[in-house]
């Protein structure tokens, strides 16, 4: 059974996203340390705990225990071309591990410089592990459910087109004038059209609008919070049920 999802689920996920943002560099600011402003807010940590506890909610709606859910520790896995690799969500039932969720989020000014790095984060983290998974790093697990939810920051600066760089070949057609939004749309698209993850969330939130109940905006309605926690649920309800 799929419990309710409301409209704007992770609305107060997004309240905390940017509260927690700000403690942390107003924290930082006033210790008088180095690594202040939007970077203190980058390297703090724990910005995305609302969503985790978001997703905790539904997780255990599936009749998953909460002794078989990981967000704050014993997150590690095996890895295929490292040792381990630390997911923000993993359940793991009698030694079977079911589902391993990633969240990641982009706040500007500085777009351009890590767009690329959350790119190869992406594929390699899904690589990494369905390989592992190929190896038997997993025992006996069945097929697990890898989901990827991605929260960009709505500004003018993610919205504008970007110009690309084709020095010697011209890129892909869809990457042609288009925002810093809509490459991580594609990019959340491709993963799941592309089979490296089971479905993926995309997220869009202004700061300005951070106490309101609409809070962020689903760009495309294949990468919503709802068609998300719905497709995770179906996979724990079948291989929970299995346990």
């Amino acid at each position: 059974m799929i419990p309710e999802i409301e409209p704007h689920v992770f609305s107060n996920a997004v309240r905390s996203f940017w509260r927690t943002r700000d403690t942390q560099a107003s924290n930082q600011e006033r210790r008088g340390g180095s690594d202040t402003g939007t970077r203190t807010a980058v390297t703090g940590g724990h910005q995305m705990d609302g969503f985790t506890s978001v997703i905790r909610e539904f997780i255990l709606s599936s009749g998953v225990l909460p002794s078989e859910i990981f967000s704050s520790h014993d997150k590690e896995v095996p890895g295929f071309f490292r040792p381990t690799k630390d997911w923000d969500i993993l359940v793991v039932s009698k030694h079977r591990l079911l589902a391993a969720i990633e969240l990641k989020s982009q706040v500007g000014p500085s777009f351009g410089n890590n767009c690329n790095n959350r790119v190869e984060e992406a594929i390699g983290s899904a690589v990494d592990l369905w390989t592992a998974y190929r190896e038997g790093a997993f025992e006996a697990s069945p097929q697990p459910w890898l989901g990827y939810l991605f929260l960009l920051e709505d500004c003018p600066k993610s919205r504008s087109l970007v110009k690309v760089s084709e020095p010697h070949f011209s890129v892909l057609p869809e990457f042609k004038r288009v925002s810093y939004a809509q490459r991580y749309e594609l990019l959340c698209r491709k993963l799941v059209r592309e089979r490296h993850y089971s479905s993926a969330c995309f997220l869009m939130a202004n700061k300005d609008r951070a106490d309101a109940s609409d809070n962020y905006s689903e760009p495309s309605n294949d990468l919503a919070a709802n068609q998300f926690l719905t497709q995770l649920i179906n996979h724990l309800n079948v291989e929970h049920g299995n346990t």
